[in-house]
């Protein structure tokens, strides 16, 4: 960079991290849209851990995590279009789909593991420099 550039160069490892990133949203959005929908249909899948400190009836979580998946698509397809607001919705959305994942890991305990570890590779992705462009 020198000092006539307007704005700072962004690798090609920052670019290839953001599509991936966007991949990733659009694959964690289709896991929690399925997780969803098996929990919306068939409730019983799914074993409950008796005296779990936040208790909600499966079906509850099976249309949190189905919105979270149809949104989480959304900011993926964002993210492959280059659009700020994605980057932005992305981070934020990562961070509830962790969060719902960790309140459901009593009823699917690996699952939730491997998404929250995506999740939080999306935040590490999407707050790297260059990830978000003004």
């Amino acid at each position: 960079m020198t000092q006539y550039d307007s704005e700072p160069r962004v690798s090609a490892w920052a670019i290839g991290g953001i599509t991936f990133a966007g991949t990733l949203l659009i694959l964690i959005g289709v896991f929690q849209a399925i997780d969803g929908l098996v929990a919306i249909f068939n409730d019983e899948f799914f074993v409950v851990t008796k005296h779990y400190t936040f208790d909600l009836d499966v079906t509850a979580w099976g249309w949190i995590h189905l919105l979270l998946g149809i949104l989480l698509i959304f900011m993926g397809w964002g993210l492959w279009a280059g659009k700020t607001w994605a980057a932005i919705g992305g981070i934020t959305l990562a961070m509830l789909s962790a969060i719902a994942n960790f309140f459901f890991i009593p009823y699917y305990p690996v699952w939730s593991l491997i998404v929250i570890a995506l999740d939080v590779w999306v935040i590490w992705a999407l707050t790297r420099p260059g990830a978000i462009r003004t």
